[in-house]
């Protein structure tokens, strides 16, 4: 495994859930880390619940800006009372919400608009500058949702903005273009002070941009990946109207990390709990690079809803980067019998996080460890995001996560048991951590595994006869899809984010030779995605689909139907359930 070299340690989110390795309010880590602030230009972000504020963060890290995420309404002026350009930060990000700006407590603090550093609303933090501006915001007779044109007048033929703003509308598309909308209220009156610079084709205000003041604002969601320019606009704003240095690294995470775990830790054991997938291998990684090896234990607990093979695969991955402690504990059975009965989702997510959590206890004493020992999970932030525990107040619950939504997780959570390292990165950067760490390329290129495993692949009731048909198939469909080439050159399986097979509850006649044939019915599934926020449907060369669908189907003798699934994210999920 590569040595990495130190670097300063400055900390990626401000405000992480409680009880998190980097545990604190915001006011505590403001307080704390305060002096560390302005080590690296920082751009703030205030999140008012929007699904995609870690996705703007992300792409501005991507660049190397460096970010802090703090609630909407954080007490900006407690955190900073030296003011926040002395701690280091460039300029403030007002995130989408779905609230509306007159609902209750939705509001920032009035820090927000007399510290003078830049300001960029995205959607509903452009509605709230509007309102708060003295502007009015108005609900939408049809909403406006998914790619909307958006109409920009050559530069010389609008009113001029402050030089700030110009340098921010510098770095939009030539022309016109199409962004990614999704909002139910819209600008009706600009604030006093603003001037409209693009147009939404529905007539509406899309980007707005202060007379006089650096404050710019977007009706749109330029951190979606369908967002024609969207990096480049908010690079704009970061290293334009902000004129950030960048800084921040994937190095600079692993230096953070170190720091934090040795600190939270100390000389307790840390038990992880290995799934096999990217996420928890990545975390196995970090972890065995920043502590000793024989503080590290790993249980892999074989559920029976796993991937053909994989058990195998896990053991040969963990052993190749020098685990010294791995139990793998068989419990098909208690699995399949705690999902009997089970069809409703969010029952078997749950049934599967509670009996982890007591398979968890029972290895642990085992293994000889005590019983106050530090749990480990790979939980990514779209697991939170999804849950409903985003860094603000306002994240809606989409699903629950096994990771983060059962009762005993909470309650391990609670008592400060649970570490997850990677619970502020997303899929694409924990594969270029695990890469930085030595984690192989069979592993990191691996496309995503939820962790309940089959049973969310499985509509209906979860049974052993089901899986082990789904398994097989899923085998052949993966296969096929590393065997497949592009026309660039790579296997369809690099090309496509994410592809899976749904075995679904229903059986559909058929015929097998000149036999009448009844077999169950199988879903396609393949996206192509930047992070899995949002996604599309993998446009398959049809010749693709009818060879894999034919050799399913012959050599999976209970599947007597394929289908593909075309939908794309949103309105629909990656996963089935």
């Amino acid at each position: 495994m590569p040595a990495l070299p130190p670097c300063n340690s400055v900390s990626s989110v401000v405000n992480f859930p409680e009880k998190s390795i980097f545990a604190g309010s915001f006011l505590d880590r403001a307080a704390r880390f305060g002096v560390q602030f302005g080590r690296m230009d920082t751009i703030l972000i205030l999140d008012f619940g929007s699904q995609t504020t870690q996705l703007i963060a992300r792409r501005l890290r991507d660049m190397g800006a460096y970010t802090e995420i703090a609630p909407g309404d954080a007490d900006l002026s407690r955190a900073f009372p030296s003011g926040l350009g002395a701690a280091g930060i460039k300029g403030i990000i007002l995130s989408g919400s779905p609230e509306s700006v007159y609902d209750e407590g939705a509001a920032p603090d009035r820090a927000v608009y007399d510290c003078g550093l830049p300001l960029l609303g995205i959607c509903y933090g452009l509605q709230r500058m509007t309102a708060d501006m003295g502007g009015a915001v108005e609900a939408l007779p049809a909403r406006e949702y998914g790619r909307i044109g958006v109409s920009m007048p050559p530069p010389g033929s609008r009113r001029p903005v402050s030089e700030a703003g110009e340098r921010f509308l510098a770095g939009f598309p030539a022309g016109d273009f199409a962004a990614w909308m999704s909002h139910g209220d819209t600008i009706t009156k600009l604030a006093p002070g603003f001037a409209q610079v693009g147009t939404s084709a529905s007539g509406f205000p899309a980007v707005v941009a202060h007379e006089s003041r650096p404050w710019v604002g977007l009706q749109f969601h330029p951190e979606v990946t369908h967002c024609e320019g969207g990096p480049e606009i908010l690079g704009a704003f970061a290293f334009g109207a902000c004129l950030c240095e960048g800084g921040w690294t994937m190095r600079r995470y692993v230096d953070e990390s170190r720091d934090a775990l040795r600190a939270r830790v100390g000389e307790k054991p840390v038990l992880l709990l290995i799934s096999g997938g990217v996420d928890s291998t990545v975390a196995g990684a970090l972890l065995l690079s920043v502590l000793p090896r024989d503080q590290v234990r790993l249980l892999y607990v074989d559920t029976g809803l796993m991937r053909k093979g994989e058990t195998e695969n896990v053991r040969a991955a963990l052993e190749k980067l020098g685990a010294a402690h791995l139990r793998v504990a068989l419990c098909e059975d208690e699995f399949l019998s705690a999902l009997s009965g089970l069809s409703d989702p969010e029952e078997k997510r749950k049934a599967i996080g509670d009996l982890f959590i007591k398979i968890q206890e029972r290895e642990v004493a085992l293994m000889g460890l005590p019983a106050d020992c530090f749990l480990a999970q790979g939980t990514l932030y779209t697991d939170l995001i999804e849950s409903g525990k985003g860094v603000g107040k306002k994240a809606r619950l989409i699903k629950s996560h096994h990771n983060v939504a059962s009762p005993l997780v909470e309650a391990k959570r609670r008592a400060g048991l649970i570490i997850e390292p990677l619970d502020r990165l997303y899929k694409d950067e924990a594969r270029a951590l695990g890469r930085l760490l030595g984690v192989g390329e069979e592993v990191v290129g691996r496309h995503p595994f939820p962790g309940p495993g089959l049973a969310v692949r499985v509509p209906g009731e979860v049974t052993k006869e089901r899986c082990d048909v789904l398994r097989e198939a899923d085998a052949i469909y993966m296969e096929e899809l590393k065997r497949r080439k592009t026309a660039g050159g790579r296997s369809l399986y690099d090309d496509i984010w994410q592809a899976f097979a749904v075995l679904l509850p229903v059986r559909s006649v058929g015929v097998a030779g000149d036999l009448r044939k009844y077999g169950w019915v199988l879903a396609l599934r393949a996206v192509a995605s930047a992070d899995g926020m949002s996604a599309d449907a993998y446009p398959f060369e049809a010749r693709d689909l009818l060879e894999i669908s034919a050799r399913i189907t012959n050599e999976v003798p209970e599947i007597g139907r394929v289908v593909y699934d075309i939908s794309s994210k949103p309105p629909a999920t990656i996963e089935w359930e």
